[in-house]
């Protein structure tokens, strides 16, 4: 286990920005290096209790679904060793396996969500409508059923702190143009089917996942950001799922339960998290990636 990283400081590089999870540093024209920190978000609140690996563990699980992927669409890795960008020991010492050296892109104004099962929000709205996002679904579906198949149902974008908002794919296409947004649904939807068959045959169930693409200057399609990771995805065990309730899932539920159950507001500053819920939730993590990966997470 490595020591947890809540905060980086490359002095020697300029920082692009700083997300709830990523650091990002310049690198010039058509590079920047990210850093995955250990750092953990609940109800759009940065908490003040790092988890320890997480961001080793969403860096490896979605390089490792970056390179099973990569005959459908390219995306933003470079190949270059992370440590080669910075020459001063304590910064070497931030990135290990939490970095990697990334094409710059421009990322598309859309998140682009793909639900393969009725679970969370979409399970809400469709005990109300028969919906999810706007799209009919057939009757008597119940909690945490298989949808017949995946649905592309896109989001804003939200800043740090506030909330994505579900949008149709209409409003998508108004976005970005309805060629590319037709683009990116076919392509999210293709690489949800895939990863999806893949976890299976692991022992993890994905039911929803959320993409970021971008684009270079040719207009060529990358997928972009984290992918298929725990933070970004819901993982369920295939061994615990049963329809008509949702099944334990891999990554910050269990925090998200403990804050419920402690009576805080939601607002921020989040409050500490006892240590036996860090690192149930690391562990968590680490066997995510242990489960997908088919080895032993390097921290």
């Amino acid at each position: 286990m490595s020591q947890p990283l809540l905060h980086t400081s490359i002095k020697s590089l300029p920082l692009i920005n700083q997300g709830k999870v990523r650091d990002i540093y310049d690198l010039g024209a058509d590079r920047m290096l990210i850093v995955t920190t250990d750092r953990l978000s609940a109800f759009d609140v940065i908490l003040p209790t790092p988890i320890a690996d997480k961001g080793a563990v969403l860096t490896q699980i979605a390089n490792f679904w970056f390179e099973k992927l990569g005959h459908i669409l390219p995306n933003h890795l470079t190949g270059i060793d992370p440590d080669t960008v910075v020459s001063d020991p304590a910064e070497k010492a931030q990135l290990g396996a939490r970095a990697i050296v990334a094409k710059k892109l421009k990322p598309l104004p859309i998140e682009a969500i793909v639900r393969g099962y009725l679970v969370g929000s979409g399970w809400k709205e469709y005990q109300k409508s028969g919906t999810v996002c706007g799209i009919a679904l057939p009757a008597g579906l119940q909690e945490a059923s298989k949808l017949p198949e995946p649905i592309f149902t896109p989001s804003t974008k939200a800043e740090v702190g506030a909330h994505d908002e579900n949008i149709s794919f209409d409003q998508a296409a108004q976005l970005m143009g309805a060629e590319l947004a037709a683009k990116v649904r076919d392509a999210a939807i293709r690489v949800y089917k895939e990863a999806a068959e893949y976890a299976l045959t692991r022992g993890i169930i994905i039911a929803d996942t959320k993409f970021e693409f971008g684009v270079d200057e040719a207009g060529t399609l990358y997928l972009i950001d984290e992918v298929l990771t725990p933070d970004s995805s819901r993982f369920w065990p295939a061994d615990q799922y049963k329809v008509g309730s949702n099944p334990p899932s891999y990554d910050k539920q269990y925090v998200r339960d403990w804050l419920e159950a402690s009576g805080w507001n939601k607002q921020a500053p989040g409050p500490e998290l006892p240590p036996e819920v860090a690192a149930r939730t690391a562990e968590k993590y680490r066997e995510a990636y242990r489960l997908l990966a088919g080895r032993e997470l390097q921290a």
